[in-house]
This record gives C-alpha cells, sequence and structure tokens, in this order.
C-alpha cells in the first residue's frame, strides 16, 4: 500500500513539476495578423517578467511596429501610431549573456547603448544576427523567447514601404502595423 502511494505521489508531484515548466506565451494581434511568442523565464526571467508586465497592464496595445528592417529585425512596443512615446517602467538589467542567441524569429530587449536601459521596446529577429550576442558585442541583447506561431507575419512586416521622420528616425511603416490585443497565455 505505501508502494501504491509512493507512486501516485511521484506521478503527481511529476505531473505538477511539468505544468510549472510550461512556458509562457503572449498571442500578439496586430493589423497585419498574429503571432505567438513563446517566452522563456528560466533563461531570462527578468526581462521576461518585464515583458508580462507591460502585456498584462494593456499598454502594448495600440502601440506600433515603429522600426523594421528587411533581413534584420522589427521593432516594436514604445511608440503609439502617431509616433508619441509611450510611458515606461523604468529600465531592467541586461540578461545578455543568457545563452539565449539572437537567432531566426527569436524576441530580443531593445536598449541604447546603456546595457541596462531596455524597458518596453523589444524586437524579433528576421534572420540570424549573431554580432548583436553577447559573445559577439558584449553585453549583448537579451534575447527572452521565440515566436512560435505566424513568423509569417513578421516576414511580411519586412516587405512594407518604410519612411524616415525629420527627427532622424527611420525605417517606420508608412501604413502603421498596430498591435490590437496582446493576451498572455499560461
Amino acid at each position: 500500500m505505501i508502494k501504491m502511494i509512493s507512486k501516485a505521489a511521484l506521478i503527481i508531484a511529476a505531473l505538477s513539476t511539468s505544468q510549472m515548466v510550461l512556458a509562457e506565451s503572449v498571442k500578439f494581434e496586430t493589423t497585419l495578423g498574429n503571432f505567438t511568442v513563446e517566452l522563456n523565464s528560466e533563461k531570462a526571467p527578468i526581462s521576461v517578467a518585464n515583458f508580462i508586465r507591460y502585456v498584462e497592464d494593456g499598454s502594448y496595445v495600440g502601440t506600433q511596429f515603429h522600426r523594421v528592417i528587411p533581413g534584420f529585425m522589427a521593432q516594436g512596443g514604445g511608440f503609439d501610431k502617431n509616433m508619441m512615446k509611450k510611458p515606461s517602467y523604468g529600465p531592467i538589467k541586461n540578461e545578455g549573456y543568457n545563452g539565449l542567441g539572437n537567432e531566426t524569429a527569436t524576441i530580443a530587449m531593445a536598449r541604447t547603448n546603456n546595457p541596462d536601459s531596455a524597458t518596453r521596446q523589444f524586437y524579433i529577429n528576421l534572420n540570424d544576427n549573431d554580432f548583436l550576442n553577447a559573445s559577439q558585442r558584449p553585453p549583448g541583447y537579451a534575447v527572452f523567447g521565440k515566436v512560435t506561431q505566424g513568423f509569417d507575419v513578421i516576414q511580411k512586416m519586412a516587405t512594407k514601404k518604410t519612411k524616415a521622420l525629420p527627427n532622424g528616425m527611420r525605417d517606420i511603416p508608412v501604413e502603421p502595423i498596430i498591435i490590437t490585443k496582446a493576451t498572455l497565455i499560461k
């Protein structure tokens, strides 16, 4: 009887553990189509927690992909449809050394030249961009997940005509690509 109980306990414990390991995902709906990003909180806990905070507070809704460079990346999350900068929480610590690479379809934190300056902006790699990794360009840019569905939507972004603004911002899609919904999937 004790052996049966301990086997049952082991099975329940294994199931509980496997559910805890299940990755969280975010489904984005945009004016160009939908895509889903699986988050890696094991290797990038700070970046994932930060990203989820913006998803849960709803502030990614109404933002646009404001910088799209074919063969490189699509960046979003920081500006509304009128290119007005959105308010953000404080910057986070860079997790560029987490072992995740800037590979095709991965999502990473955008930042300034200050390594610990990432806030709300993110980018999705259209190609392998090894030169953004900590091993090539210390301290690197922190990857925190990967597009698991709808990568064709991101690729489609790179086919859209872009423009520059008088303030020097470039590679802005002429027709804004707006995030209309962001849903956390557990």
